[in-house]
């Protein structure tokens, strides 16, 4: 059965993200925090940065998660709102001073270079989103009342506690009842919990989403899937291989509409292949391959992904424009600093329509 989106026009929302927004601080270039004097000031997270992709992509989009009173609150709170994302659903929390609870959190990453990879390290523990928990946010309202076209959440935010897991079973109930379409991005963090805790809890909520998005070590780790005969650390591309195990995604949980599966072959930290596959009602949609593709800063470009082609299908994009959207989309975002998208809808179709980087003047 073909993606079925509810119409613009009956919605307030295109898209609503839920996850938590943290503060990346990253050394200049490609330096080690050991060694830094200075660290850059970013805002992103796995969830969140879906919704604030499509907001500079011209879309309608909030983003629910925990903030505080703080400044640092009031960074990752101005950043929504400076590309019009809707904040009115987050929880926010007053800051206790000290950081006991509801913190903002933190993570501290390394861009690599040549062989050495790049490398975050989290600062996350006792969150304001890591302490959210079910009845916090309004369901009733933002999906009957107001009306939102797709939820996007994922395996991030189900990994910071217990309270996070059993809200974002309550949203994707509340989001699926209402005719919503829910995107659950697998996004596996080893640091955040283990495999077989990340199984036991996502199982239960794939009968409620719509779209699976992730890559060979989500579907590995998330819900147990292996696939077969590929060697992820020797960076070799095998699409038939990951058809099959897509496949075999597809069949067991039938309600399933659109999987989502990235390619990245990691040659050097800065030199990646890049590409992604897509199946959608039957048929599988091969995205464009970037081989080489040269990179600023990896970080984000699954996000960038499930950017570009979500906002395919809420654009009424056919499939293979909706992939092309999402590869070119990922391998733009990882051409600049930071977790967030700084790229603009003519950019985007641009690269999507297989435009070159010819300078413009």
């Amino acid at each position: 059965m073909a993606l079925q989106v509810r119409p613009a026009e009956k919605c307030a929302f295109d898209l609503v993200a839920l996850g938590e927004c943290m503060i990346r601080l990253s050394p200049p270039d490609h330096g080690r925090i050991e060694f830094s004097p200075t660290l850059e000031v970013w805002v992103g997270g796995g969830e969140y940065n879906v919704a604030y992709a499509l907001s500079r992509l011209g879309l309608r989009t909030g983003w629910i998660g925990g903030l505080n009173t703080s400044p640092m609150g009031r960074i990752v709170a101005n950043h929504a709102r400076a590309v019009g994302m809707d904040v009115s659903h987050a929880v926010t929390r007053k800051y206790d001073g000290v950081g006991k609870v509801d913190r903002i959190g933190l993570n501290f990453t390394e861009v690599g270079h040549s062989k050495r990879g790049s490398v975050t390290l989290y600062d996350r523990g006792h969150s304001a989103t890591a302490g959210m928990k079910p009845g916090d946010v309004d369901w009733k309202k933002l999906f009957a009342e107001q009306g939102v076209r797709w939820l996007h959440t994922g395996g991030i935010f189900a990994a910071l506690s217990e309270g996070t897991r059993k809200l974002v079973a309550e949203a994707v109930k509340a989001a699926h009842e209402s005719g919503t379409i829910v995107s659950y991005d697998l996004n596996f963090r080893s640091k955040l919990w283990s495999s077989e805790e990340a199984i036991k809890t996502t199982k239960p909520l794939v009968p409620f989403v719509d779209c699976l998005i992730g890559n060979e070590e989500d579907f590995q780790k998330v819900l147990g899937y292996e696939v077969e005969g590929v060697d992820v650390e020797k960076g070799k591309l095998d699409t038939s291989a990951f058809k099959s195990m897509v496949n075999r995604v597809v069949k067991d949980y039938p309600n399933i509409k659109v999987v989502g599966t990235t390619l990245r072959g990691v040659k050097t930290a800065l030199i990646n292949d890049w590409s992604a596959i897509m199946w959608h009602d039957g048929t599988f949609f091969d995205g464009p391959s970037y081989p080489d593709l040269e990179i600023e800063d990896r970080v984000g470009g699954g996000d960038g992904f499930a950017s570009g082609f979500t906002y395919g299908f809420l654009a009424g994009q056919t499939p293979q424009q909706c992939v092309d959207l999402g590869v070119a989309h990922g391998a733009l975002l990882m051409s600049t600093r930071g977790d967030s998208s700084q790229i603009t809808l003519e950019e985007l179709q641009h690269i999507a329509g297989g435009g070159s980087a010819r300078i413009k003047r």
